[in-house]
């Protein structure tokens, strides 16, 4: 697979799949399985195994390696696997390398979370990883507001292999200067905080956003998506309204049920159990029924066939 396919694909939906885990508390194969074939069967064409989505602070090394080869395995050519790296430099090579040699077509490399973080280390860190792996392509998980467009420029020109930021700082006045002051047209620019920061992002030029909801309703993402292609505000803020409080009660107290929403929801489906591990923990009933109502809504709408034009 091309570098150019992988950035063609990466201005979609980037889908980050939940790992599901079984009664005893490791993971559920078939479940994982079930849960991403529904999402390509409906035309999401990047997942990222082991994104925060997937709990990837919680799960081992050994963990994250068996979600890649299943993604990888489930996921067929029509689907690219973008495998989420991270922690010190000799591990993330050693996750990135696991993942080329599982197949994977890309790697997205977690923000270092290091307290004292300099920008030229910041280059440094994600160019060794990036140089390890030359034949796949490399996505920055960008969540800190102090590195600027300089240093994705240097990044950039350094690692030939970097295909695209996706971005998270809960601003768009941010992305739009840091994307500009970079000024590099090959790179993607991704919404990385979702259906409801997609359509502020796409206004200053982001092409793809990232989806935990995909898991649960993939085709309302892809209608957004398609909205944002077509340049239909009118569709894409219908959709969002939709997809609104989903987004909202997983953002609630610093993003705290990010994970649990999703799975609660996908447990409601019977898709998989609700089950997470510490430091999260699962929802309070009266969060479960407020689920099951925001549900309602999604299915009529994909019944009727929501009109996007």
């Amino acid at each position: 697979m091309t570098l150019e396919l992988v950035r063609e694909r990466l201005a979609g939906v980037v889908a980050i799949p939940v790992t599901p885990f079984d009664h005893h508390g490791g993971i559920d194969d078939e479940a994982f399985t079930r849960v991403l074939a529904r999402m390509v069967d409906a035309g999401i064409q990047v997942a990222t195994p082991n994104g925060n989505t997937s709990e990837y602070y919680s799960l081992t090394g050994a963990e994250r390696r068996h979600c890649v080869e299943l993604t990888v395995q489930s996921a067929g050519s029509g689907c690219s696997t973008l495998a989420g790296v991270g922690g010190a430099v000799p591990e993330a090579i050693e996750a990135a390398r696991h993942a080329r040699s599982a197949g994977a077509q890309a790697i997205m490399i977690h923000q270092p979370a290091h307290p004292f973080m300099s920008s030229e280390g910041w280059v440094e860190y994600h160019r060794q990883i990036a140089e390890a792996v030359p034949e796949l392509g490399v996505v920055l998980y960008l969540r800190n507001p102090r590195i600027d467009g300089a240093a994705v420029a240097r990044l950039a020109d350094a690692a030939p292999n970097l295909v695209a930021i996706k971005y998270a700082v809960p601003d768009p006045v941010r992305m739009a200067t840091v994307s500009r002051d970079c000024d590099r047209p090959h790179l993607v620019w991704i919404a990385g905080l979702a259906e409801l920061s997609a359509p502020g992002y796409w206004a200053v030029g982001a092409t793809g956003f990232t989806s935990g909801f995909a898991n649960v309703e993939p085709s309302l993402s892809l209608r957004l998506l398609e909205a944002l292609q077509t340049s239909d505000t009118e569709g894409a803020m219908r959709i969002w309204e939709l997809i609104r409080p989903f987004e909202e009660l997983r953002a609630r107290n610093e993003s705290e049920h990010n994970v649990t929403v999703v799975k609660e929801s996908l447990a409601q489906l019977g898709l998989c159990r609700r089950d997470v591990r510490p430091p999260i923990s699962v929802l309070s009933a009266p969060d479960r029924q407020l689920v099951e109502e925001m549900m309602l809504p999604w299915q009529a709408a994909l019944q009727v066939g929501l009109q996007v034009g």
